[in-house]
């Protein structure tokens, strides 16, 4: 029999991550998925990422609770900072950044792939489509995999650590596109940053724009529940 291949899935419940956990999959990696309370506002996002887990086979879901809204500083995490609609966004980054976020969940993801054996970490970060964040690109990603492989026991005794990005170059469309080739159920996944308790997108804010023009992009009939305005 062939060794298993295990692979951490950072998975936040949205249409990226969802998407990257059916890549991973097709890859045949036995996956471990990985989600956190990070204090963000809104997180209803992590009852879709457990369904998500468990309607997609995963190995293990693991949420992990964390602090990073303790600093503020970013409008996902700070009841002082309004979420802005689409429409308000500049060429600056944008106020829905969280500070270092993506450095913290890959190092968490690092360790529990140490703890695991596995060498192999999915980050569904985008450059193409994306709000302009610093830790989407894939320089961010390059430098953390090097970063791993000098900091790790793993590494250093000779294993080679890789963190794929398989969305880092696609559009919306062109994801949404692969997601559904591979049978991903986007109406179980969740986009808006001002998400109803009912489970009602906003359609205003910048996730949900982007969101809604890959759907158009790709042809396929966007399942998002919108508000009703």
């Amino acid at each position: 029999m062939s060794e298993v291949k295990k692979a951490v899935v950072l998975l936040s419940g949205g249409l990226d991550s969802s998407t990257v956990l059916a890549m991973a999959k097709a890859q045949d990696f036995e996956c471990y998925c990985l989600s956190f309370a990070y204090g963000q506002k809104h997180s209803a996002e992590l009852e879709y990422a457990k369904n998500i887990a468990d309607s997609m086979g995963a190995a293990q879901h693991r949420i992990a609770t964390i602090d990073i809204g303790a600093f503020g500083g970013s409008a996902l995490t700070d009841d002082d900072i309004e979420v802005p609609d689409a429409s308000e966004a500049g060429d600056e980054i944008p106020v829905t950044y969280v500070p270092a976020r993506n450095t913290v969940f890959l190092s968490y993801a690092l360790g529990w792939a140490e703890v695991l054996g596995s060498s192999d970490i999915f980050i569904g970060v985008n450059a193409v489509d994306y709000s302009g964040y610093p830790d989407c690109r894939p320089e961010f990603i390059k430098a953390f995999e090097a970063m791993a492989n000098l900091a790790t026991r793993a590494g250093v005794e000779g294993a080679t650590l890789r963190i794929h990005s398989p969305l880092i170059d696609l559009t919306k469309g062109e994801i949404i596109q692969r997601g559904t080739a591979l049978g991903v159920d986007y109406s179980q996944t969740v986009s808006c940053y001002r998400l109803s308790a009912s489970g009602e997108a906003c359609g205003e804010c910048d996730s949900c724009s982007l969101r809604a023009a890959g759907f158009q992009e790709a042809g396929i009939p966007d399942p998002t529940v919108y508000k009703s305005s």
